[in-house]
């Protein structure tokens, strides 16, 4: 069964695909943070949930191959074309997929991984494909003040329970971020939730909440909580 929270994300990144590129600017950020700190320069590459190439731009060394995986085709059709490059519009998370492809020198997910069904079972399944991994996950302190003012149950992982899980197959060294994004009003904040494609939970909200947020949100920013790892395996 598809959790309700990736089909939604899904749909979203889709559907607002060039949307998304204009107000990624908090993405931006970590894919800069996670490709720089890899050292080993891998040549064969699968990078999970690749979107428009956020990932492939970054890489500033020779690589051999590079394949993407991800499920929202209109973010794939705006993902940079070469023959040293593979898409598949695909669910991360087929095992089968996963296992077909071959060994890979490193895989890489920036801001995607957090919208796994089974998030065990997936890092289960790519210790099988590498030795090394470079992943970047929004966790459960993203937009804080929103769910604590709301209530809402918040969908994201949190951070220790995920570090628990990739320590089980891989040796990582680890860094979380809180960023802070400043807006000069509140409309401005929620526009950009919702076009931003780390949207999730704001879409549940009934318009007496919305407008209730707009009204009484308490700061002139949005928090978002990154958790970063480099791993080898174990």
């Amino acid at each position: 069964m598809t959790h309700p929270a990736t089909s939604l994300h899904t749909n979203e990144f889709s559907r607002r695909a060039n949307s998304y590129l204009k107000h990624n600017i908090i993405q931006e950020q970590v894919v800069k943070k996670l490709i720089q700190n890899i050292k080993t320069k891998p040549k064969n590459i699968l990078d999970l949930g690749c979107g428009a190439g956020a990932v492939y731009h970054e890489i500033n060394w020779e690589i051999d191959k590079f394949t993407g995986i991800d499920q929202a085709k209109n973010m794939c059709t705006l993902h940079p074309r070469d023959k040293k490059v593979i898409l598949l519009e695909q669910n991360f998370e087929n095992e089968n997929l996963l296992k077909n492809l071959g060994h890979f020198d490193i895989v890489i997910s920036s801001s995607a991984l957090q919208w796994a069904n089974d998030i065990e079972k997936l890092i289960e399944n790519i210790s099988k494909i590498t030795d090394n991994i470079a992943f970047a996950l929004f966790c459960d302190g993203t937009f804080n003040a929103i769910y604590t003012l709301t209530k809402m149950p918040n969908f994201l992982p949190n951070s220790k329970h995920l570090l628990k899980i990739l320590k089980k197959y891989f040796h990582i060294k680890h860094e979380k971020i809180i960023y802070r994004l400043n807006f000069k009003d509140n409309i401005s904040k929620f526009r950009y939730i919702k076009q931003s494609g780390v949207s999730g939970g704001e879409r549940k909200l009934t318009l007496t909440q919305t407008k209730s947020l707009i009204k009484n949100y308490p700061h002139t920013y949005l928090e978002f909580e990154v958790l970063f790892v480099w791993g080898k395996k174990i």
